[in-house]
């Protein structure tokens, strides 16, 4: 099924037309990224964590220690919150009240469980470092038994999402656009730098396979949609 059908925790209230349910703009905006945050609740307690994350068909991943608190009540099957936020830009109006961002937002909801299955932490693992940097594995040490058993994997089927997004110029007042002061847009992306090589690396050692994509000026999210086979996110449903 391509759309989600949102219930009322999902489905936009206000400027509905930024909105988008269809499940390839929901995957498009969180393959995207690699950081989201996950909001839920221990003993009474809201919470609201930054982790990285990753998707695969419609179920989304997150790991850390096995010691982590968050972890290990998530794990139980807790129902989460889960968002992921790209700014593509300031948007500068002739009035404070006019002044917006340009961005992509996603939010999803779903039951977060443990995966204790030790072949398939093993290959959601192994595809979270090639979603990075693919070809990557095949160079790698392959994790040890300790090191997989001292981490935590939590998967966490799409159950319901929505994408909000907003693109384009800033809308004023008519009476203010006599101002006579600039509006506009300024454009933010996240782009590559220039490889900062490993101190203890040898001279003789070349950047292997999964740097490629990372050229100098390359946009990050551009390269994140293509190492999953997709194009550059989408950057705009309304204004």
């Amino acid at each position: 099924m391509n759309q989600i059908v949102p219930s009322a925790r999902a489905k936009l209230k206000r400027l509905a037309k930024r909105g988008a349910y269809d499940r390839a703009t929901v995957h498009a905006v969180l393959d995207a990224s690699v950081v989201c945050h996950i909001a839920y609740v221990l003993d009474g307690q809201p919470y609201c964590t930054p982790t990285a994350y990753w998707r695969d068909g419609n179920r989304l991943y997150w790991h850390g220690s096995s010691v982590s608190r968050m972890l290990q009540g998530q794990g139980a099957g807790l129902p989460v919150c889960l968002t992921a936020t790209h700014i593509d830009g300031l948007v500068l109006a002739r009035s404070g009240f006019n002044c917006s961002m340009n961005y992509r937002a996603v939010m999803v909801f779903g039951t977060a469980t443990k995966v204790e299955d030790e072949a398939h932490k093993r290959e959601a693992l192994d595809a979270y470092v090639e979603r990075l940097f693919p070809g990557r594995m095949a160079e790698m040490r392959r994790p040890t038994v300790k090191e997989v058993r001292a981490t935590t994997l939590i998967g966490m089927e799409i159950e319901e999402a929505s994408v909000k997004i907003r693109s384009g110029p800033p809308h004023d007042d008519e009476d203010d656009l006599a101002a006579g002061i600039w509006a506009g847009v300024i454009p933010i992306a996240e782009t590559i730098g220039a490889l900062q090589p490993c101190p203890l690396l040898p001279d003789d050692v070349a950047p292997g396979a999964g740097t490629e994509p990372y050229a100098p000026g390359r946009g990050f999210d551009e390269i994140l949609r293509t190492n999953v086979g997709g194009g550059v996110a989408p950057a705009e449903a309304g204004e």
